[in-house]
């Protein structure tokens, strides 16, 4: 077959394999999920998993190791790295909302921005809830109010866990 042997039919064929076991490895422990898989022209690997209660170490191990025990680095010359989510990094997946629950989140939209806790995650939203400090309606002075902001993640353009210290 001509031009099996070319970088792009590698890539590709690679690609596939890496998905295929990647997929593998996710099916026995369904409280893992992918954030984002990537394979870079050089053949990096890039692997970045979470889970509902966390990953531990030996979980990111193990994915890697299925990936790389069977694929031949006679055939491919490739990286692997497979890693957890950086608290400073973006919620990606809807799944990352309900493990975030009771945590503060920054939340952006493209026309407004938002910081308070998230107390629910459903199939099509989140709510935050937050204290304010708001004039009084009548007299002097300030008072403090509970907001609630519910926000379609389809207008989420940002969303960011806030540490607190």
């Amino acid at each position: 077959m001509k031009g099996t042997n070319s970088p792009l039919f590698l890539y590709f064929k690679m690609n596939g394999k890496v998905k295929d076991l990647l997929e593998e490895a996710l099916s026995l422990n369904e409280s893992l999920y992918l954030i984002s898989f990537d394979i870079s022209s050089n053949n990096r690997i890039q692997i970045v998993v979470d889970g509902d209660n966390g990953v531990p170490l030996s979980e990111c191990m193990r994915i890697s190791r299925n990936i790389e025990h069977n694929i031949d680095r006679e055939e491919y010359d490739f990286s692997l790295e497979v890693s957890t989510p950086d608290i400073a990094h973006p919620i990606k997946v809807k799944r990352q909302y309900v493990k975030n629950i009771n945590r503060i989140l920054k939340v952006t939209t493209a026309e407004d921005s938002f910081e308070g806790s998230l107390v629910e995650a459903t199939n099509n939203e989140i709510v935050l809830k937050w204290k304010a400090r708001e004039p009084k309606p009548i007299g002097k002075g300030k008072v403090t109010v509970e907001k609630t902001a519910t926000i379609l993640y389809t207008d989420i353009k940002e969303a960011k866990v806030k540490i607190v210290f």
